[in-house]
């Protein structure tokens, strides 16, 4: 992993239908929200197996992710479950918000109702590799995961130590990405080396929230 401030599994059963992409609009439209399938809560691989077969993957291959491997991802990262959320929260005020990339479009995931919703149309990859100082896997996996953080709201209880529980939220959040993707038998890589500025000014988001990690993920070659 790169050092710096800011940054998926591979679970086996989980890819019915993973071969057909994520069906996307072209990039005339402007695309539209959409529920995602339920996401799998049981069976997969042992835990204890998952982790070891975890393994940083720099290079992918040349397909899109289906939309079932996309929302067992995204409930991975953020989902609703039982009132809370996958990845555990100080105070569970829930800072965390996940986006995607794709050749397509920049997609907010709401946990509520599964679903995404397009925030920015076009390609936005090229601008992040940019932004993360030429990084390859950002620019070529089929989706990037990008992790922000808006510290304000862990403030408003925990004052000046907001921006390290929130860090450490976003920690939380990468590792079920990464260990769900392996489970998927996907590859995934966090990194954390890259300009907050140039990353907010390509995912299109407010200066309120901060970036903290990108997960570049996709099929392996």
């Amino acid at each position: 992993m790169h050092a710096r401030v800011p940054a998926i599994v591979v679970v086996s059963g989980l890819c019915a239908g993973c071969q057909t992409g994520w069906s996307e609009p072209a990039l005339a439209q402007r695309p539209e929200s959409k529920t995602l399938p339920a996401a799998r809560r049981d069976g997969g691989p042992a835990l204890a197996a998952v982790l070891a077969a975890r393994r940083s993957t720099r290079v992918f291959a040349h397909r899109s992710l289906g939309d079932t491997e996309l929302g067992q991802l995204l409930w991975a990262a953020q989902g609703a479950s039982d009132g809370h959320r996958t990845a555990p929260s100080a105070g569970a005020l829930y800072p965390i918000t996940v986006r995607v990339a794709d050749a397509h479009a920049v997609w907010r995931y709401v946990p509520d109702g599964h679903r995404v919703v397009p925030e920015s149309a076009g390609d936005r990859r090229a601008q992040l590799a940019a932004a993360s100082f030429g990084q390859d896997a950002v620019r070529t996996a089929p989706a990037v995961i990008a992790i922000t953080a808006t510290i304000a709201i862990t403030a408003r209880k925990y004052g000046v130590r907001a921006e390290r529980y929130a860090t450490l939220e976003a920690g939380h959040v990468a590792q079920n990405v990464l260990l769900q993707a392996t489970a998927l038998g996907l590859g995934a890589v966090p990194i954390g080396a890259f300009d907050d500025d140039a990353v907010r000014r390509a995912l299109a988001v407010p200066g309120t929230e901060t970036p903290l990690y990108l997960v570049p993920v996709g099929a392996a070659p």
